[in-house]
């Protein structure tokens, strides 16, 4: 029989949960960050297939540049572009965090390019990532970044949830979802939908409609497709919680990460976190205008396909970044001119220069 566990809330999913007037938690929730040393059960299924799906994709990678059709590598990326989409802007920013509404036509779009991205039904995908950010940086956290860089990376995939991870999935309210007949499709039919448009479809198309080998076909745009899908929001997981700046919030470990962003376009995570609501990936609108998701859900509200999309206010953000950054905002931190001591003392920051004498 598990121990008893009480997770407690170290983070926000949605605007309804924030305690502050700058939208954030009224107590300091970096002494709630923590790993308790774990004896894990390895899930060996899932290890045998992670070695699997990267040797193979090396293998892949050499038939892009030696064998492969230039049709097929578009389409490979084009896949790929997809099922990000439909993970981005789907299982994550609607399904997840409710950043903006969709109409059904959109919503059983976002839902087939989630199933071919094979990373769980929306369902399950919501819940472990509303316990993400829900208890962040605990042992509740399912990918706790405080376990190390692999362990956030993929190796929380390779053993069985913790007794905390479970109790915290089980304190979410997942009401939403249980009442969305798209969701609730995708659930009940997944594990049928799932190969044919994860696996089946993107190997047969290319060989069918431009003579593709089926070696080609099936190591490019599915197995390497793939790999680098999972890879992509694995190193949000992990690179983007370990390295970089907190602008935001200094007491989360996610981070505002360029490089994260340039490889993966998803690395302004210190924002993500702090304002979990807002479908934006910054608060920059270049940096916006150039990220995949976010330029896909502009264009839907565009057509009338998406609507009600939740922003925050440049007021809100300036005063958060005011009271709980790490002073590297490009506008509101410690050696701004503007940000005078006065604010400083007002808002409960240390001046660079003392954090220095510290």
């Amino acid at each position: 029989m598990p121990p008893l566990v009480d997770p407690i809330p170290s983070g926000v999913v949605f605007e309804s949960d924030t305690q502050t007037a700058d939208l954030g938690l009224d107590k300091d929730v970096s002494v709630l960050k923590k790993a308790t040393p774990k004896k894990h059960e390895l899930v060996w299924f899932n290890i045998f297939w992670f070695l699997f799906l990267h040797v193979s994709s090396v293998y892949g990678l050499y038939l892009v540049f030696t064998s492969a059709k230039w049709q097929t590598n578009v389409f490979a990326f084009a896949v790929h572009l997809m099922c990000a989409i439909g993970i981005g802007a789907g299982s994550h920013r609607l399904w997840t965090h409710r950043c903006f509404k969709a109409k059904t036509p959109l919503r059983v779009l976002l839902m087939l390019w989630q199933t071919m991205g094979f990373q769980d039904c929306i369902f399950e995908w919501a819940r472990d990532h509303r316990t993400h950010h829900k208890y962040a940086d605990t042992d509740a956290d399912p990918h706790n970044a405080e376990r190390g860089l692999f362990f956030s990376h993929m190796g929380w995939l390779c053993c069985k949830k913790s007794p905390e991870v479970l109790e915290g999935g089980r304190r979410i309210d997942l009401s939403d979802l249980y009442d969305d007949p798209v969701v609730m499709f995708q659930k009940k039919h997944y594990m049928k939908m799932m190969p044919i448009l994860c696996f089946v479809l993107p190997t047969v198309i290319p060989v069918y409609f431009w003579n593709e080998t089926w070696l080609n076909a099936f190591l490019i745009p599915t197995i390497l497709r793939y790999t680098c899908g999972i890879n992509v929001v694995w190193s949000v997981n992990s690179f983007a919680h370990t390295f970089g700046y907190r602008p935001y919030d200094k007491s989360l470990n996610p981070r505002e990460n360029i490089g994260v962003w340039l490889i993966c376009v998803e690395g302004f995570h210190n924002y993500h976190h702090t304002f979990p609501w807002d479908y934006r990936a910054t608060e920059h609108p270049l940096y916006n205008m150039l990220t995949p998701t976010i330029m896909f859900i502009d264009a839907m509200a565009m057509i009338g396909q998406a609507y009600d999309l939740k922003t925050v206010s440049p007021e809100i953000i300036k005063q958060r970044t005011h009271r709980t950054g790490d002073g590297t905002h490009h506008l509101w931190g410690w050696d701004d001119p503007e940000f005078n001591e006065m604010l400083k003392k007002q808002y409960a920051s240390v001046s660079h220069r003392e954090s220095k004498c510290a």
